[in-house]
Parts: C-alpha cells; structure tokens; sequence
C-alpha cells in the first residue's frame, strides 16, 4: 500500500496520498481545491549502503533518486 506524490495541474498544489490499490489512482483529487486534474509525480527512492542496523529511512548513507522536489522529503533532504 504506497504512497504517492501528486501535482495538481489546476492549482500547482503538491499533496501525498495512500492508495490501498491502483484503481485507486483513478479518484486522486487536489487536497486544496478539489480537481481531479492531478499527475503522479517521481518520488524519492532510497537505497540503504547495508551496514550494521541501517535502514533507507535512517541511514546517513542513503542515497536519493535526484528527482525530489519536496522539501518535506526526509530521504533527500
């Protein structure tokens, strides 16, 4: 169940949303002003180095796909 990175193309708003399925994707509204005119952005990836009780999430050695525009985005930023 993944969550992804949505653009609105009416309103330029960035919002995250967890789908439980893909057709799912198909009803993905803006958060802000409710178009459904929205596309599914990259999202950031992480691949941990796998050293001792490391994880992606955690590791200062993790490493981003370059593709993040998110300043919220823990694993790029």
């Amino acid at each position: 169940m993944p969550v992804y990175d949505y653009k609105c193309r009416k309103c330029g708003a960035e919002f995250e949303k967890f789908l439980r399925s893909v057709s799912a994707a198909a009803s993905v509204k803006c958060e802000k002003c409710g178009s459904s005119k929205v596309e599914k952005m990259v999202s950031c990836c992480a691949i941990s180095s796998g050293g001792k009780g490391e994880s992606a999430s955690s590791s200062k050695s993790s490493h981003s796909c370059g593709s993040c525009s998110h300043s919220h985005c823990s694993t790029c930023h």
